[in-house]
């Protein structure tokens, strides 16, 4: 029992994760930034899922904000109360059984939320970022690894699947990306999610920045995809040592930013869970054991 509990005062909410759990220390590493965007790398080669997005949303004038929906998402449901987390759930549920998608090539018309599109979509997000994360230094072992895959079917659970359908560990989610991978083809759809992360509109002040920041981190995410994202896009990467050492690079970057100043940003959700839970919950790779083996191969 918490000291807090003993006295009769209700314990803050740590949420759907909690500050045990591994989702929450790795979401809170800079490197997911570059881990989301891989993720959308991946999630346009699946036709279908693709083409449900450019089918019902503004995404050629609101890419940016689709972007930032998408973190925001993510931020909620891992730092946020678990009301909070549920509401985000059902809002992203509610949206999804209004939405369907035609395959131009059969004229067959799909549920968004049909489970094997979900699942895409899911697996793709979960092991982009541990792959990117891990990948650029953050200590996880292979338990840990693990964990955060089967901590992320509550993920899955908010967005309409079955937690049980879900890959539970990381031996599970290579397997589904061996069966899902004949499925997957650089459409036309495809192509321009590629266009946009290369070369997103801006105003033209911001276009060196663009260039120089941005380009940097697309063409490293787009780098760090399997190989044969790479064929299918047509677009060839470095060597996977290279990738390893321009992550790990780029890793040790981004962490020298005060993680106080990071999480300034907009909405503030990590600040806020420390706020309600104490100092002791802040996330940090320092809470984790630092015996992770990181891969320099790009398998998934």
């Amino acid at each position: 029992m918490t000291a807090a509990a003993a006295q009769g005062i209700p314990d803050p909410d740590p949420g759907l994760y909690g500050p045990r759990s591994v989702t929450w220390q790795m979401h809170g590493d800079p490197m997911m930034w570059i881990a989301g965007v891989r993720a959308l790398y991946l999630q346009a080669l699946h036709p279908l899922a693709v083409r449900g997005v450019i089918q019902n949303s503004d995404f050629r004038q609101d890419a940016w904000g689709r972007l930032l929906r998408t973190a925001r998402f993510v931020a909620t449901i891992t730092y946020g109360t678990t009301e909070a987390a549920e509401r985000a759930g059902a809002r992203v549920r509610g949206i999804h059984r209004r939405l369907s998608v035609t395959d131009p090539g059969t004229g067959a018309r799909h549920a968004v939320d049909e489970p094997a599109l979900l699942l895409w979509v899911h697996c793709a997000e979960v092991a982009s970022y541990l792959h990117v994360v891990r990948r650029s230094g953050y200590p996880l072992t292979d338990g840990q690894a693990d964990a955060y895959v089967a901590e992320n079917r509550e993920s899955a659970r908010l967005v309409g699947l079955d937690p049980a359908a879900v890959p539970g560990d990381t031996a599970e989610l290579r397997a589904y990306f061996a069966t899902v991978r004949p499925e997957l083809a650089a459409t036309p759809e495809a192509r321009e999610v590629d266009a946009f992360l290369r070369r997103p509109p801006v105003h033209a002040a911001l276009v060196p920045a663009r260039d120089l920041i941005w380009g940097r981190f697309a063409a490293l995410a787009y780098a760090s995809l399997p190989r044969y994202a790479h064929a299918l896009y047509g677009r060839p990467a470095p060597a996977p040592a290279t990738v390893t050492r321009r992550l790990r690079a780029t890793g040790r970057v981004l962490r020298c930013v005060p993680s106080t100043v990071r999480w300034q940003l907009p909405p503030k959700h990590i600040l806020r869970a420390v706020e309600r839970l104490g100092p002791g919950t802040r996330p940090s790779p320092r809470t984790l054991l630092r015996d992770a083996a990181v891969p320099d191969r790009a398998g998934w």
